[in-house]
């Protein structure tokens, strides 16, 4: 069981906020302890459409100031780990009975000029006809524009900021859940009790302040305070909104995307995937379900087909699906009548019960994690009165370390380093950890050095790593959310790291 009585902030959920919270109040001097009821980025986090985005369909919606930081972020987050988040080409074919050319021109215009872009190249007018761009498509589709966004693994994104926060002095507990928070008697701030999902134990910590950074569980957080009436008065509402995505055999050649409109208004991604595949997304569902069961609806797995299909020369059917996820954004109610226009803006709030503070995330979105995480510790630092100032914008996540990183450069370095490594294997490495990948590889001469081959490319060296370092349990914290290995690695390997990690995880281990 984990011995821990004080601490100046608790925060309660394990996604991109909670992780990226935990991340810079650690960096100001606080002490923390982020509690998580499953897996880090097991729920929404692990369910988005892998984009560091300014989110060229809001401006549709007049959402120029969300846009706006949006793209500043953009650079930011890719200056600060370019082995997990890099640019991405994006091919948007013209329909001239969806929106009219100029329209799409001028959104163009005020994406490139609004966030301050700086390194990645400006949107142009194509000639799509004859072209690698306009080979997958439709004949005729024959213009179109070009624009760049980023690319980002985003569940390592989420396991990177906690190792950050760790690294930092945080204590990070998965598979923990706080089921009750009380104010402290005789105190200031807080009395938490956690339940430890693995040991099945439970146990009190106290806390100066709370953060609920639950996600879609924002308001069932604040249900846990005081007990019966006497509880938080919850000012905000949040809508659910459901947003589903399918992996397909590789639809077609290049590393470019396709953003594509629809007859409904929305937009469709059709993304390259894990080198074999494409992903295609994403929906907008109002969601009233199990938020601990989110599934793909197979009307969502169609209107994604034909969405697609309306464009591309070979249509894509149900039957071609590989693999499909889903997850439920926690977006601030609005008003907006329709689920696609709901606002991606978000809100923190700062309750007291009775004089003890917590600080609700409302909404939000990935790609501004790190300026949301920033505003919170300020929040957090004012109302305790102690801590450092805002730090993280000019600082890189782990595996970055090495100044203007340049990832290609990375790469030959480590190939030289480690020339026994199959070429395949150590871009797969290096895109994974950046420079601590040393930390797997270190002490190792040759392959025989990597402990256990299960299969398909997977070492022990790295499960161990996994284990030790990234607070991984499960097979589907390996295959799924430490990596994506699930879609490449066979039953049997799957099977042979599952029978390694019962085996380590029975014995004491020291984190």
């Amino acid at each position: 069981m984990v011995k821990l009585r004080e601490t100046d902030v608790l925060v309660i959920g394990g996604g991109v906020n909670g992780a990226g919270i935990a991340r810079d109040l650690a960096g100001r001097g606080l002490s923390v302890v982020l509690c998580e009821k499953d897996d880090l980025a097991s729920a929404t986090s692990a369910a988005s459409t892998k984009l560091i985005h300014g989110g060229l369909r809001y401006l549709e919606y007049y959402e120029f100031g969300l846009v706006r930081d949006a793209l500043k972020e953009r650079e930011v987050l890719l200056r600060a780990a370019p082995h997990i988040i890099w640019p991405l080409t994006f091919v948007l074919p013209h329909h001239a009975k969806l929106r009219p050319w100029w329209l799409i021109r001028l959104g163009l215009f005020l994406y490139d000029h609004i966030g301050g872009r700086r390194t990645l190249p400006s949107s142009k007018g194509l000639d799509l006809a004859g072209t690698r761009f306009g080979q997958p498509l439709k004949n005729t589709f024959k213009r179109g524009f070009s624009y760049s966004d980023c690319w980002v693994e985003d569940t390592r994104l989420v396991v990177l900021a906690a190792l950050d926060a760790a690294e930092r002095g945080a204590t990070i507990l998965t598979r923990t859940e706080c089921t009750h928070l009380a104010k402290r008697d005789k105190h200031d701030g807080w009395t938490a009790t956690l339940h430890d999902h693995v040991s099945e134990e439970n146990y009190k910590i106290h806390a100066k302040m709370v953060v609920n950074a639950a996600g879609p569980w924002v308001t069932k957080a604040l249900d846990i305070v005081g007990h019966g009436g006497d509880t938080v008065v919850q000012k905000y509402k949040i809508r659910w909104v459901k947003g589903s995505h399918i992996i397909v055999p590789r639809l077609y050649q290049g590393d470019h995307a396709y953003i594509l409109q629809n007859g409904d208004g929305r937009i469709v991604f059709a993304i390259p995937y894990e080198k074999k595949f494409t992903l295609v997304g994403t929906t907008d569902v109002e969601y009233h379900g199990d938020i601990d069961e989110v599934r793909i609806s197979l009307e969502e797995v169609e209107y994604l087909c034909e969405a697609v299909s309306s464009w591309l020369r070979k249509p894509v059917k149900p039957e071609d699906v590989q693999w499909t996820y889903s997850g439920v954004r926690p977006l601030l109610d609005d008003g907006a009548s329709d689920a696609k226009a709901v606002t991606r803006d978000y809100v923190l709030d700062i309750e007291e019960y009775k004089d003890a503070p917590i600080l609700s995330v409302y909404g939000g979105k990935i790609t501004t994690f790190r300026k949301l995480s920033e505003k919170a510790g300020d929040k957090v630092v004012e109302r305790l009165g102690r801590g450092r100032g805002a730090w993280t914008a000019d600082a890189v996540l782990p595996g970055a370390e090495a100044s203007g990183m340049n990832f290609d450069t990375f790469v030959k370095t480590l190939r030289r380093e480690f020339n026994w490594l199959p070429e395949s294997l150590a871009l797969r490495l290096a895109h994974a950890y950046g420079s601590r990948v040393r930390t797997i590889l270190r002490g190792c001469k040759r392959m025989a050095d990597m402990g256990e081959d299960f299969g398909d490319g997977i070492y022990e060296a790295e499960i161990r790593y996994l284990v030790s370092n990234e607070w991984a349990m499960t097979v589907d914290d390996i295959f799924w959310r430490r990596s994506k290995l699930g879609l490449h690695a066979s039953d049997e390997t799957q099977k042979r790291v599952g029978k390694f990690l019962r085996k380590l995880m029975a014995k004491p281990k020291v984190k």
